[in-house]
């Protein structure tokens, strides 16, 4: 099963949270005239999600319930703990490093793609359309 979304990318305080989340200022500036796309392949419980942009890429993969050393390597370069687990019809990420109260969580909603993602009490919502 794979979806890809791209296109129309609306983000709220998306600033706010990749500044807690220690990414640098030229970054951050960079960062937010992005518009990324999303492609999720998912295999029973396994799944990868690839983010594209035209600054850079990046692949996470996991196994649902299973905790996994994560590398935000070109992200804000942090290493971490982090477990995913279904919360009803939301995959939920928490990774435990540096950063405290840090992750995301993803659902669809009909063509939809929604993202937040959270950081030392900050949240930055992002909404991908189906391509």
């Amino acid at each position: 099963c794979e979806m890809e979304v791209g296109g129309t990318c609306e983000c709220s305080d998306f600033l706010k949270c990749i500044y807690f989340s220690g990414i640098d200022f030229a970054t951050r500036k960079i960062a937010k005239l992005l518009k990324p796309q999303k492609v999720i392949e998912q295999n029973g419980d396994s799944f990868a999600i690839h983010t594209y942009s035209s600054l850079r890429n990046y692949l996470v993969k996991f196994k649902v319930g299973e905790e996994f050393d994560e590398d935000n390597k070109g992200l804000d370069n942090r290493k971490c703990k982090s477990l995913v687990t279904w919360d009803h019809d939301r995959l939920t990420c928490v990774q435990n490093g540096e950063k405290k109260n840090r992750g995301w969580t993803h659902w669809i909603e009909g063509d939809k793609l929604h993202l937040e993602m959270f950081c030392e009490g900050q949240v930055c919502k992002q909404t991908f359309q189906r391509a």
